[in-house]
């Protein structure tokens, strides 16, 4: 279909999706990252389709996001309609009856073109209980143009012992050039996020098959003190307080050589009006250790509807609006295919103009080489990439994260950060039955 025909079925996908509504606000909790401000600013489309629904918004940082959406939602607070969530929160949710079926959205939604891996992650018992906004892997974002002036090339599927050496030979402090930026802010999704995605590919694991944990053990100290060796030594100053927004700065503005993150910051480091360097960004996949498991991890920001939302209908249009390919169409038409949300749809993945995006192959790759079912070399009791899906993870890791920030800081070290996470996560995990 072409993009005009794409766009032009906008309208009547609208009509698809039922009843006209009165008057009704449609209140979304969302993250402050771009493709969320985008699709804010792109909302005029909805509302032209629906002016009976008026939309309210509160972008919220992600740590504070997480908070906000987990203490509503345990409580029924009520406060918001739409809910920015991810592949942790939804099948745990879903589970306890927390969000509200989207099975139920139009055909033309076509739930069908959900990439697997992607839907797998928001279904329970064969119920959707989100629509993935987009989908994400991690990758190796670099400076083309240092690597040659250190006379290297970046392998398609590096190892971290490569990693470093490029590291090592993009640093020029005195020129505020750092090798690499990693996150290094506290929190189950920022830190842990990253760390627990390496560790997998150094052998580590949270717990062993019987839930005890090994944090303290041979190969998570082995994993945050190799990273700990490529931040303190090639990485920026204050490193203990960035996360995905302040190493997205970074780099945009030339001051890393490497940063390995979320796929979806592909379109905002190539992007020539926020990017010095977007004509010099090349694309790897996450490292690994030569043990069968690289450092990539898989998720989906996805808009779920609360059990106790009053405005359940109009926020499936919503959500339905969102998450379709004609807003992808919308988004193309507006910020060109590099822009599009990425890592939802098999349909995206076979669209020619989608294809000459540089990072699209790439980005499908990593999602696909992720494997929440298997995510270490040694076999655990859980899934989860990035993070391990059982309720008491999120506050576990997220007081672990603030031990590993503490060390990257040079308030303890590494041993005395691992020690305590040892503790608190035996303590949590025998408090809670395990």
């Amino acid at each position: 279909m072409s993009l005009k025909k794409t766009l032009y079925a906008a309208s009547a996908f609208a009509l698809l999706a039922g009843a006209s509504y009165s008057e009704t606000t449609v209140t979304i909790a969302t993250v402050n990252n771009g493709d969320m401000i985008r699709m804010q600013g792109l909302t005029d489309d909805f509302t032209a389709q629906n002016p009976d629904i008026k939309l309210e918004w509160v972008t919220l940082e992600e740590n504070v996001l997480r908070q906000r959406v987990t203490q509503d939602i345990a409580a029924k607070g009520g406060q918001f309609d739409v809910m920015t969530i991810g592949t942790y929160e939804v099948p745990i949710w879903g589970k306890q009856g927390w969000l509200v079926s989207l099975n139920d959205l139009p055909d033309a939604w076509d739930a069908d073109d959900l990439l697997p891996a992607i839907r797998g992650g928001l279904t329970v018992d064969g119920e959707l209980y989100a629509a993935p906004f987009y989908g994400e892997s991690s990758m190796v974002m670099y400076r083309k143009d240092l690597m040659a002036a250190a006379g290297m090339e970046m392998p398609e599927a590096p190892t971290w012992d490569e990693i470093k050496a490029a590291a090592a030979a993009m640093t020029d402090k005195e020129g505020e050039v750092y090798g690499i930026c990693l996150r290094g802010k506290a929190g189950w999704g920022e830190n842990m996020a990253f760390l627990t995605a390496m560790s997998n590919s150094f052998g580590a694991r949270w717990f062993d098959e019987n839930w005890k944990p090994e944090l303290n053990g041979a190969e998570w100290t082995a994993t945050v003190n190799y990273y700990m060796d490529l931040m303190n030594n090639y990485g920026p100053p204050g490193a203990s307080t960035n996360g995905f927004n302040e190493n997205l700065s970074l780099f945009q503005q030339g001051k890393c050589g490497m940063w390995i993150d979320a796929t979806v910051a592909a379109s905002f480091v190539t992007n020539p009006k926020d990017s010095t360097v977007a004509d010099q960004v090349g694309f790897a996949l996450a490292p690994d250790n030569g043990m069968g498991k690289r450092g990539n991890w898989l998720w989906a920001w996805s808009l779920g509807i609360p059990a106790g939302s009053d405005a359940t209908d109009a926020a499936k249009k919503f959500v339905a609006w969102a998450t379709s390919k004609e807003y992808t169409a919308l988004v193309a038409s507006k910020e060109g295919w590099a822009n599009v949300p990425p890592g939802t749809r098999t349909s995206l993945y076979e669209n020619a103009e989608y294809a000459k995006v540089p990072f699209a192959a790439m980005t499908l790759g990593s999602i696909n080489a992720a494997d929440p079912t298997a995510p270490s070399v040694k076999p655990v009791p859980y899934t989860g990439v990035q993070f391990v899906a059982i309720p008491e993870f999120a506050g576990i890791a997220t007081q672990v994260g603030q031990e590993i920030s503490a060390a990257l800081a040079g308030q303890q070290t590494v041993e005395q950060a691992l020690d305590k996470a040892q503790m608190l996560t035996s303590e949590e995990m025998e408090a809670a039955g395990y």
